[in-house]
């Protein structure tokens, strides 16, 4: 490996890591994201008015489908098998709060499937709304925690 960096091979080239030796462990991990929205499209929300349909359900079964197909997206990332996805959207005066926690009992860790899950939930809301508020973004894609595998737990302070 070069300078301890587990995803280059000795010639410093990309590689996947080889977790075949690692134990299998029930591996969590709790991310989030917040879609910012105008004041406008929050009511038009709150009231289940938007014009293109159910944004929340829509954005809950796209960021679900995203966290299974990670190991598509991103080139060194693992398949794994995942046992579970949740999420949650809640409306706020600011737009809607994203939340997913993803669980495997695996060899390697979830946390890219999470954050896969609430930027693609993100992504979503923002397709569906684009044309009422062109200027929504997507802000703060973060790990809030993780448990399992050798480095065990670890939460946002």
């Amino acid at each position: 490996m070069s300078d301890g960096l587990t995803h280059l091979n000795s010639a410093g080239q990309a590689n996947m890591v080889d977790v075949t030796g690692r134990e299998i462990t029930v591996r969590i991990a709790d991310t989030s994201a917040t879609v910012n929205l105008s004041a406008h499209v929050v009511a038009l929300l709150r009231d289940g008015a938007t014009p293109k349909g159910d944004v929340l359900s829509t954005a809950r079964i796209a960021g679900i489908m995203a966290a299974k197909k990670t190991s598509e997206l991103i080139p060194l990332c693992h398949p794994i098998a995942i046992n579970k996805i949740s999420i949650d959207l809640e409306i706020i005066d600011t737009g809607v709060a994203i939340h997913a926690e993803v669980v495997t009992s695996d060899r390697t860790g979830v946390e890219m499937e999470a954050l896969t899950a609430v930027s693609v939930a993100g992504l979503t809301i923002i397709d569906m709304v684009k044309a009422l508020d062109p200027a929504a973004t997507i802000t703060d894609i973060r790990i809030d925690s993780k448990s399992g595998g050798k480095n065990g737990d670890w939460k946002r302070a």
